[in-house]
C-alpha cells in the first residue's frame, strides 16, 4: 500500500490570509460626486442628517413632512464655507489620523433604506475596525460635540459598523479660521443610542410610505 505524500513548499509556509475587505464596500448606493443619483437615494430613506434630528414621534412627523415636501432650505453663506473648507480639513485629518476623505453613500446591512455617508473611512491599523471622520465648522467654540452631532455619528456608525469615529471641528471668525488647525475628539460607537435611533428612523419610514 503506498501512502501518497503531502508536498509543502517553502513559500507556502505560515502564508498569511488576505485581508477580507470591510463589509460596508458591499453596501455601497451612489456616490455624491454624482448628485442627481446621490440626492434620489437620499430622499427614499434615512439619512444621518435626518437621524440627527430624531428625537421625539413630533420630530419623526417634522422630518417626514420635510422629505416628502421639501423645507425650501438650499443652503446659506454657513453652508457654503463648509463646503470650500472641507476639503482641506479632510486632508489634515488624512495626514494627521490615516483617515481616507469619503463622498460615498452606503447602507446599513439588511436595511436598504438606513443609508450615510461619512466623510472619511479609515481602517484602525491594530484592530482591523471600521472607523470614520466627521468634519464640521462652526463660528462658535464648543465646550463638548453639539447633542444632534452625536446623533449624526451614531448614526454613521451603525450603518458602516463603525467602532469610533473623528468628529473634527474649524471655528471661525467671519469666515476666517481662528486656528492654524481644527480641534477634533474621538466619539465611541453607543449601541444604546443606535438602537434608539433604529426605532424612530422605522417609525420615519412607515409614516413617508403612508402619506
Amino acid at each position: 500500500m503506498t501512502t501518497a505524500l503531502t508536498l509543502t513548499f517553502p513559500w507556502e509556509e505560515d502564508e498569511p490570509a488576505a485581508p477580507r475587505p470591510p463589509a460596508h464596500l458591499s453596501r455601497i448606493v451612489a456616490d455624491s460626486t454624482n448628485r442627481v443619483a446621490w440626492f434620489r437615494a437620499r430622499s427614499r430613506g434615512v439619512t444621518a442628517t435626518d437621524a440627527a434630528r430624531l428625537t421625539t414621534r413630533k420630530s419623526v412627523e417634522n422630518t417626514a413632512y420635510d422629505k416628502l415636501n421639501g423645507n425650501n432650505f438650499g443652503g446659506n453663506a454657513y453652508t457654503d464655507h463648509g463646503r470650500i473648507r472641507e476639503p482641506t480639513i479632510a486632508a489634515w485629518v488624512k495626514r494627521e489620523h490615516a483617515i481616507e476623505p469619503s463622498t460615498t453613500l452606503f447602507h446599513a446591512h439588511g436595511r436598504p433604506l438606513h443609508l450615510a455617508t461619512p466623510d472619511g473611512i479609515g481602517v484602525n491599523t491594530v484592530s482591523g475596525d471600521t472607523e470614520l471622520c466627521e468634519i464640521k465648522t462652526t463660528n462658535r467654540a464648543w465646550r463638548s460635540i453639539p447633542r444632534h452631532y452625536l446623533r449624526q455619528v451614531w448614526w454613521q456608525q451603525y450603518v458602516l459598523g463603525a467602532e469610533r469615529t473623528l468628529v473634527v471641528w474649524e471655528q471661525h471668525s467671519s469666515f476666517v479660521p481662528v486656528a492654524a488647525e481644527p480641534e477634533c475628539r474621538w466619539v465611541d460607537r453607543d449601541d444604546n443610542e443606535i438602537a434608539q435611533l433604529v426605532h424612530l428612523a422605522d417609525q420615519l419610514l412607515d409614516l413617508m410610505q403612508r402619506r
